[in-house]
């Protein structure tokens, strides 16, 4: 069944723009297929789906290309796929992902060794990042935002 499943999210993605995980679900749905965003989830991860900006400039799932570091597939799938929201007041960001992301979307964030993030919190759903300054956390939000599909 899993390999039926992640087969016709192959074929869906191909022939169709899916700019979000609840879009993949519904067309499963449609295919015969009851599905759950974790089960979504971990199919995204194993498939090493990625988005891109399509044609009309909204993103899109597409699958890997060949010669690109594993690493990105997860830091790009785990960001642009899995953050919901991301704010932040004074010197903290907050970002809300799907429950059960934010581990790996904060992973994703610290693989960017990015010199103005102090360090990061995740729990399930919901990541507390603490920069510099104010002002890095407003050019680290507004980044975030951009990677996310904001």
């Amino acid at each position: 069944m899993k390999n039926k499943r992640q087969n016709k999210i192959m074929e869906i993605i191909a022939t169709q723009d899916i700019e979000t995980q609840e879009e993949l679900i519904t067309k499963l749905r449609q295919a015969g297929f009851e599905v759950t965003q974790a089960t979504i989830s971990r199919d995204i991860r194993e498939l090493k789906l990625s988005k891109v900006m399509s044609d009309s400039g909204d993103y899109k799932y597409v699958p890997p290309k060949s010669g690109m570091h594993d690493g990105h597939y997860v830091y790009s799938k785990a960001l642009t796929g899995s953050m919901k929201s991301v704010e932040y007041a004074v010197n903290n960001i907050v970002i809300k992902t799907y429950p059960g992301m934010a581990n790996a979307v904060a992973a994703g964030i610290d693989s960017l060794h990015e010199p103005d993030i102090l360090g990061c919190v995740a729990g399930d759903d919901t990541i507390i990042l603490v920069a510099h300054s104010e002002d890095s956390a407003a050019n680290i939000c507004k980044r975030l935002r951009k990677i996310a599909g904001e």
